[in-house]
């Protein structure tokens, strides 16, 4: 093997890794492996590094061992006092000992005086549980002698209370006195067996204050079912006799009335609230009482069981109701009028007069219903301890009852009657249609709308979702059909303009008719807007459920239809007597054609003394559209007014738009405008500015001093302003200007 220069070994990549980390930090010198280090080491360059490393460890050792030497002095100071602590610690070890001796003793002394209380104490308890029993034992005898006491008095209360007390006693004490027990058992049942006795001898007899003394009687002595039945039972035989009285009293009447038509002596309204009444009064007197029995669930009994009699009575109320007003008879006329209404001699309908009386009583009739199903369901959900399943069996139970089902045979014959009733009075408001004093409309449309609201307002108080859309659907057909077709007759009336203006004069007969007949449907596009909201917010009272609204949604929304049917209707006829009033205008607006506005100054001041056109024009509207006013609704009036501007200013801006103009002709024709929306201002209630925009701005074009000057007023400059005119009618207008060059129109960047 070669070796190096200086004569060491070559080195390993080992070694020189080696050497490299002790280059770069020391080792930890005095453990076994340093020793281990130092023996591996074959570089010099790294031994004496190692060297230094270990003289600069030793001085630092000696340092270390220098400081430890200084403080000699300080330490022995401390061990002295080290010394001199102990000698005390000794003292208080004794003290301590001596201490834990005595707290020993007296922790032995408080665990044997503890035991000792223990020992009494439960002594002290026996003695009071013997105490108890004897008191017991005393006292069961003393509630045996006091019920056979109490019975043989018949002072059922005491003997009830002795039980009460015995039985108490006996619960608490299971394991003593069993002859004691059978003893008072004896006497117990005996006391039932008379409460019983009495109690249903009362309720045979009716006595009231006595079966409210027995049945009192029946909690104390655990029979609280059986008692509550029996109770129930009572109230049931009680409100189903007076009921049956009432009825068989309602019977006679209308035997004695058959034939005579003494419909207010027969009350059936009567008699069906005093049955309710009696039911309600019934729960309401007796809470106590049933909650004493068998607390909440006591007064849910009641309420289920009197139900069974609300079913049966009341079904034979409303059965024998249809019976004498022959509902089925009624509906099965009115169902056969409305088949052969084009039949020639055909029997009359019903009289609707006697229709109404019908449709009040069973009004009347069906709120009773559902008011009183109401405040049953809403009993019982005021229940708090009952459990909650029981209210929507309890609702299904009233809704599905037999009580329940009569009342829709009742509900199905009030739709025919209230449909009959709206048809035949809706159809004679306008059969006998007239002018009313003081009034722009006719007696048709106040008295269709009242008859319809009135409808209307009766099915919602139904409180049945099916009879208001019936009705409600029964409405919107007639207002589309039969009244709609009553509205159009006059505006469809043949050679309208001829008649308005017979020899040239407006003819006010023929007016007011006209006029008349639009205010006719003005106002009813009006109201039907607002009987949709009346019954609208109607509706969202009594129907909550989202299901049941949606329903009325749906039939409100061909009220809204029929209101925009009507507006419609109100255009066509106010564009056609708008069309019988512009030709009377036109001649003038005609000659406007022959003005001349490229004026001199001379000719711009005599224009203002003397007015070519403008005062002709406003002359014509006067006296042809004007006398129109008073006969018209203010809407109709601003309407037509409106139509015949629109008239106007197409017509002036064709006009317009065939001219030439000087500057000053452009200031004639602003002036002209002006006048123009001053008058048309004053007639109408409505602006009439933005009518004449696009004439305001064809003459703020004409009156520019130069073409360039439009850029001033044009896009982003406009301001406020919004022009209706394009960029084209803008060019063209400029090139109305005599003065104003094609070229500088043309290189305009509009």
């Amino acid at each position: 093997m070669s070796s190096t220069p200086n004569g060491s070994l070559p080195r390993t990549p080992e070694a020189t890794e080696q050497h490299d980390d002790t280059s770069t930090s020391s080792i930890k010198f005095g453990t076994p492996e340093a020793l281990d280090h130092v023996r591996s080491l074959t570089d010099v360059g790294a031994m004496t590094r190692l060297l230094h490393e270990c003289i600069a460890y030793q001085r630092a050792l000696d340092l270390d061992l220098d400081t430890l030497l200084s403080q000699r002095s300080d330490l022995d100071k401390y061990l002295n006092n080290l010394q001199r602590s102990a000698d005390v610690l000794d003292i208080v070890k004794a003290e301590s000992d001596h201490m834990l001796s005595n707290i020993t003793s007296t922790c032995d002394l408080a665990d044997q005086v503890s035991r000792k209380v223990r020992e009494l104490d439960l002594a002290q308890s026996r003695v009071n549980s013997t105490l108890l029993r004897i008191d017991a034992i005393v006292e069961r005898g003393n509630c045996i002698d006091g019920v056979k006491s109490a019975l043989d008095a018949e002072d059922y209360e005491s003997a009830t209370k002795y039980v009460r007390t015995f039985l108490e006693i006996d619960n608490k004490f299971k394991d003593s006195g069993s002859d004691q027990r059978e003893h008072l058992l004896a006497s117990k049942k005996q006391l039932e067996g008379i409460v019983k006795k009495k109690l249903m001898a009362a309720v045979d007899q009716r006595d009231h204050p006595t079966i409210l003394r027995f049945i009192k009687l029946y909690s104390p002595l655990g029979l609280e079912e059986e008692g509550l039945q029996i109770y129930v039972g009572y109230l049931k035989k009680v409100i189903g006799m007076r009921s049956r009285l009432e009825y068989e009293h309602l019977v006679e009447l209308m035997e004695q009335n058959n034939g005579l038509n003494q419909n207010k002596q027969v009350n059936f309204v009567g008699c069906l609230t005093n049955l309710f009444k009696d039911i309600v009064l019934a729960v309401e007197e007796n809470d106590d009482i049933l909650r004493s029995l068998c607390g909440e669930d006591g007064v849910v009994y009641a309420i289920f069981e009197l139900q069974e009699e609300c079913d049966s009575r009341g079904s034979l109320i409303l059965k024998k109701y249809m019976d004498y007003r022959k509902l089925a008879k009624l509906s099965s006329e009115i169902n056969a009028q409305n088949k052969n209404l084009l039949t020639v001699g055909a029997p009359e309908g019903p009289n609707p007069r006697e229709i109404e009386l019908y449709l009040e009583e069973i009004l009347s009739l069906m709120q009773l219903g559902e008011d009183y199903t109401d405040y049953m369901i809403s009993k019982i959900k005021g229940m708090t301890t009952v459990d909650p399943d029981l209210v929507p069996r309890a609702t299904k139970a009233f809704r599905t009852g037999s009580f329940s089902k009569v009342v829709q045979d009742v509900t199905g014959f009030y739709v025919i009657l209230e449909g009959f009733f709206m048809v035949e009075n809706v159809r004679k408001a306008i059969g006998i249609d007239e002018h009313v004093p003081d009034s722009l409309t006719t007696s048709m449309v106040d008295d269709v709308f009242y008859v319809l609201q009135s409808c209307l307002r009766r099915a919602i108080s139904t409180s049945n979702i099916s009879s208001v859309v019936a009705v409600l659907s029964g409405a919107s057909s007639l207002l589309n059909n039969e009244y709609y077709e009553a509205l159009q007759l006059k505006i469809r009336e043949p050679n309208l303009g001829a008649k308005l203006f017979l020899g040239g004069v407006g003819v006010q007969k023929t007016g007011t008719e006209i006029a008349t007949a639009l205010n006719n449907i003005d106002l009813s596009s009006e109201y039907v807007l607002k009987l949709k909201h009346e019954i609208e917010e109607q509706c969202a009272e009594v129907f909550p459920a989202p299901a049941e609204r949606e329903k009325v949604k749906s039939c409100l929304s061909e009220l809204a239809d029929l209101s925009n049917t009507f507006k419609q209707a109100l255009n066509a006829g106010m564009e056609q007597l708008v069309a019988t009033v512009t030709p009377r205008v036109r001649p003038v607006l005609d000659s406007v054609a022959t003005i001349s506005y490229e004026l001199s100054e001379s000719e711009y001041a005599d224009n203002e003394v003397n007015d070519p056109w403008v005062q002709r024009l406003l002359h014509a509207v006067e006296i042809n559209v004007a006398w129109l006013q008073p006969l018209m609704t203010a809407n109709n009036y601003d309407s037509f007014v409106h139509l015949v501007i629109d008239f106007i200013v197409k017509r002036l801006e064709v006009i317009m738009m065939q001219k030439r103009f000087s500057q000053l002709g452009g200031l004639q024709l602003d002036r002209d405008t002006r006048a123009l929306v001053s008058h048309f201002s004053g007639m109408t209630q409505r602006t009439v500015r933005d009518k004449f925009a696009r004439l305001t701005q064809m003459a703020t074009i004409l009156n520019l001093e130069k073409v360039s000057e439009i850029l001033d007023f044009w896009g982003e400059n406009s301001g406020p302003m919004t022009w209706r005119l394009t960029p084209a009618e803008v060019r063209r207008v400029l090139s109305l200007r005599v003065d104003f060059k094609p070229e500088a129109i043309a290189a305009l960047k509009l």
